[in-house]
């Protein structure tokens, strides 16, 4: 199941905050904009000259710097430019230490002085709803994009990716899809975020066609993108491709790409179900069972109790019932609950070992398991094979309260002349 709330959106780029200052000029960037270019009021040289090397700190990544020099500025100019300018530094260096809520006010602060010359102005708005965004002010930064694009005469593709992260971020999902397609429509090169957005948008409103059939346009795409393959994984598995997510998986652990435990251990897992529902089980067990072992063998598994138990129980269903118990053995003393021991509980029985298979099924229900009513199941069968009726009988009615057993072992107690109830 794609994870939506797992895929990772980057802001839409961001904002020329880190320019130098503008000089007086006529604006060029909003060349449509119907608001009437200020006057500026900058007249000493100094201001100007602090407001460079406030702006230079910046551009170097000396936060620090930048902050002393357009704070100094911002205290002691009386240029209303200047201290918007110094303003607008300020915001940044914050928005770059995610102090973002402190870069929301100084943005505001910038927009409210009114002698901004139009493209700082609108570059300003623009940063302001970048920081809304990421402040999680999902709704405040949906109306700034608005009014930056309605006052500012522009559209760019940027702006309505950041639309379709708000959207998205909403619930909205339609609005951000379309969104998100609108981006793409005006450049020749998106931002391959951007898809992240409409992917997780397509599996958050189930639109599990559109959500696979990008996934696969990128991954063709971006062949050896881990990202890439990582998304084209999640959709092949969510719209139950198993066959095609192995394929991909495969591709990618023969290039080295697949070099996460958690792909590891889903390939492994879809060998072994594909190997389930099989009428040859045996080499789709072994291939869950060599993708395990080269795992642990490169440190990418861990050895950890869920990892001994999938090998073990590929090892079972592939026929090698030696390697299966040396897995569950080994995951008996990791585990905190009794997976291990129901697995070996099933082992012992399948060797008639009934007083053994007994022991551990007592035990995998003191530690707890997943499924109770299959280890009640499974402990009326040891009590059967120890001709214990009444034992069997009790453990059958256990596992007539549990959901997945219930039919089943009332089925049984019937046979037994017993009442399920």
């Amino acid at each position: 199941m794609l994870a939506a709330a797992a895929l990772l959106f980057g802001l839409a780029s961001s904002p020329a905050l880190a320019r130098h200052p503008e000089k007086t000029k006529q604006a060029t960037e909003y060349p449509d904009s119907t608001r009437v270019e200020p006057k500026l009021d900058l007249t000493k040289e100094a201001d100007q000259k602090q407001l460079q090397a406030g702006y230079d700190a910046l551009n170097k990544g000396d936060t620090a710097a930048a902050e002393a020099t357009l704070q100094a500025l911002l205290d002691k100019s009386r240029s209303k430019y200047a201290q918007a300018m110094a303003l607008r530094g300020l915001a940044l260096a914050k928005y770059n230490t995610h102090d973002y809520k402190a870069s929301i006010a100084l943005l505001q602060r910038a927009l409210t002085n009114g002698v901004l010359p139009n493209d700082a102005y609108f570059d300003v708005e623009y940063m302001l709803a970048a920081a809304q965004q990421a402040d999680e002010q999902y709704q405040a930064s949906l109306a700034t994009i608005a009014k930056w694009r309605a006052e500012g005469k522009k559209e760019t593709p940027e702006s309505y990716a950041i639309e379709g992260n708000d959207q998205y971020r909403l619930g909205n999902y339609a609005a951000a899809i379309a969104a998100v397609k609108k981006a793409k429509s005006l450049t020749d090169k998106p931002n391959p975020q951007w898809d992240q957005i409409l992917m997780a948008s397509y599996a958050a409103s189930g639109q599990g066609d559109q959500l696979l059939k990008i996934a696969q346009d990128n991954l063709a795409a971006h062949p050896d993108d881990p990202k890439a393959i990582e998304t084209a994984i999640q959709a092949l598995q969510q719209a139950q491709k198993y066959p095609e997510a192995i394929k991909v998986m495969e591709a990618a652990r023969a290039k080295g790409l697949l070099d996460s435990e958690e792909n590891y251990v889903l390939l492994a897992s879809l060998y072994y179900n594909q190997a389930l529902s099989s009428d040859d089980a045996k080499p789709l067990a072994t291939k869950a069972v060599a993708v395990i072992n080269e795992g642990m063998n490169k440190g990418i598994m861990q050895p950890s109790a869920d990892n001994y138990v999938l090998l073990g129980k590929a090892d079972f269903v592939a026929g090698d019932m030696k390697a299966a118990r040396q897995a569950f053995d080994k995951a008996l003393p990791l585990a905190k609950d009794g997976e291990p021991a129901l697995q070996i509980a099933n082992m012992e029985l399948t060797s008639s070992q009934y007083a053994k298979a007994k022991a551990m099924v007592k035990e995998a229900l003191s530690k707890g398991v997943k499924h109770t009513g299959t280890a009640y199941l499974v402990l009326a069968e040891c009590e059967r094979g120890l001709h214990d009726k009444a034992a069997r009988i009790a453990a059958l009615k256990q596992a007539a309260q549990q959901p997945e057993s219930a039919a089943h072992a009332k089925e049984l107690l019937k046979q037994l002349g017993v009442s399920g109830k």
